[in-house]
């Protein structure tokens, strides 16, 4: 039977996808400096690229998010530009100081970075400038679930540079950890590929912020990837903010793996880029496992974001709690798909997920599905999705109290999202973060 004209324009268009992954993947291997070779872990996802389809609306776990716009994008692996201390001092957080990492364009600064304050035995910094971690990190690096989805293979073909956080056994880092991602580009579209590896051995601790920032209006891509283990009773407490230019393109990676005993919080607080979309994955492989998951995106204009989160129970005495929220203004659309599958060991789970939305603009979207799969027949799950307006009696009632419309709507939206941001560990973060939603009209 003949193909239909449509079936053959389905056809060309898959194809001229996966050709454009295959030339961006080897574009991006070209540019991977010796130092990092890594040539079979590469080797393995390139394999794994060629399989891959370049994600459509086609599919399900992209229904909401189309990335056809980049399809005609011929982005190149961007430069490390001669970035100055005055382009990152206002980024640097206090209680940070002394260990904090800068990455440009996905490669990391060793004159930018700061780092003193750790504790014996903490092994921290580039695994390009640290060619002894190589055989270390081999059992870790991009060893976790989900590295076969298209945007990570991708990344683990061409990354430059990959920052490594290992932990040994009840070491406890008492200085928060800051890692810096500055994404900069002039002229052509580029691409970075951001690299972390983090291991926390048995019983350590750590608290981490990922700040992903960009203030320039260039087409600029960045595939991040971010690899978290917790071995048996560790402790990591996970801070990731995404405010990259309106330019950008972020597609981000973030995936946990928790042993015995381990407790991970995560709080992700997505305000910038022109499409942004995190895949958030978790997998308890031990008996007495936490997971908190918190989020918040606020947008405006034309802006798009996209969570998707897994959390995945295969032991028993599991407990998981998300909550994630959005606020959408101008003619925005979020996008929040949280999925929990608890197999039939997670016995005696505990989990709850909540996804509640704030519309300001009747031309803003809102896209929301929580998911519970549950196959254990002894556990307690839930799940609820809301999405509303600003209540005009709730105005009403401040400004019975002499508070202006303007000023009641913002302290609205201000309560509404310091409920997540008050997760953040961090004072001085919580502050500049609650500065930028005092804005909000």
């Amino acid at each position: 039977m003949e193909n239909s004209v449509a079936d053959v324009g389905v056809l060309s268009m898959t194809a001229q996808q996966d050709a454009y992954l295959t030339g961006l993947g080897r574009k991006l291997k070209a540019a991977v400096p010796a130092a990092v070779a890594l040539s079979e872990l590469r080797a393995r996802a390139e394999a794994l690229l060629k399989e891959q389809i370049f994600p459509s609306t086609r599919q399900e776990d992209w229904r909401f998010t189309d990335l056809s716009a980049l399809l005609s994008v011929d982005f190149a692996p961007a430069a490390e530009p001669a970035w100055t201390e005055a382009g990152v001092a206002g980024l640097r957080l206090p209680e940070t100081a002394g260990a904090q990492i800068v990455v440009v364009n996905g490669r990391v600064s060793a004159e930018l970075s700061h780092l003193g304050s750790l504790p014996e035995g903490a092994i921290v910094g580039s695994l390009g400038s640290r060619p002894e971690l190589l055989p270390k990190v081999a059992d870790r690096l991009a060893q976790a679930s989900g590295g076969h989805e298209v945007f990570t293979a991708l990344n683990t073909v061409g990354f430059q540079d990959a920052v490594v956080v290992w932990l040994p056994r009840n070491v406890v880092v008492e200085t928060p950890m800051q890692i810096i991602y500055i994404s900069h580009t002039q002229g052509a579209p580029t691409m970075a590929l951001p690299r972390c590896l983090v291991v926390a051995e048995s019983g350590s601790s750590l608290t981490l912020v990922e700040d992903f920032w960009g203030d320039f209006a260039g087409i600029h891509l960045t595939n991040a990837v971010t690899e978290i283990w917790l071995d048996a009773s560790a402790q990591v407490n996970h801070s990731r903010i995404q405010r990259e230019g309106a330019g950008t393109f972020h597609i981000g990676k973030t995936v946990v793996t928790q042993a015995r005993d381990s407790q991970y919080v995560g709080t992700a607080v997505d305000f910038g880029a022109q499409l942004a979309r995190h895949n958030w994955e978790v997998y308890q492989t031990g008996a007495q496992t936490t997971t908190k998951l918190y989020g918040l995106g606020a947008i405006t204009a034309t802006q798009h974001i996209d969570t998707h989160s897994l959390v995945a129970l295969s032991h028993p005495h599991g407990i998981v709690e998300q909550e994630h929220k959005a606020i959408a203004d101008g003619r925005s659309h979020s996008v929040f798909n949280g999925r929990m599958a608890v197999a039939q060991k997670a016995q005696f789970t505990s989990a709850s997920q909540l996804n509640r939305n704030l519309l300001l603009s009747d031309q803003a979207r809102i896209d929301t599905k929580p998911q519970l799969e549950i196959v254990a027949d002894n556990v307690k799950c839930a799940h609820g999705a809301t999405v509303s307006q600003l209540q005009a009696d709730e105005i009403f009632y401040l400004q019975s109290r002499g508070i202006s419309a303007p000023q009641a709507q913002r302290l609205l939206i201000y309560g509404f999202a310091m409920e997540i941001l008050e997760k953040i560990p961090l004072a001085e973060l919580r502050s500049r973060l609650a500065a930028v939603i005092s804005q909000w009209t």
